[in-house]
């Protein structure tokens, strides 16, 4: 994985043709690059990157961010009590409760 302006890059390896590919995962947009050494990989993901911030302010767009921070997540009324439980009897909230579970995990 590689990390730039808090977007992360996943890497694969093509041995038929001797290439590394990669996609930018934390955008709905399709970002992709290559290339055929490690460094060269790492310069196209970075170029990529930037590449589509400068697309998005050309065009007046906001770029996708990686993340919002908000989670929806739907489960059985069954275990939401349950949380819940846990969460109330640890002192914390619903959401910090989870968020700590995370973490840890």
């Amino acid at each position: 994985m590689l990390t730039y302006k808090g977007y992360t890059g996943h890497v694969a390896y093509d041995d038929e043709s001797g290439i590394f590919h990669g996609e930018v995962l934390d955008t709905k947009d399709v970002i992709t690059f290559q290339g055929t050494t490690v460094d060269g990989i790492e310069t196209a993901f970075r170029e990529s990157v930037d590449d589509y911030l400068e697309f998005c302010q050309e065009r007046g767009e906001e770029p996708d961010k990686p993340f919002s921070g908000k989670l929806v997540l739907r489960m059985s009324p069954e275990l939401h009590h349950k949380v819940f439980i846990k969460a109330t009897k640890s002192g914390k909230s619903l959401n910090r409760w989870i968020s700590d579970t995370l973490e840890s995990a």
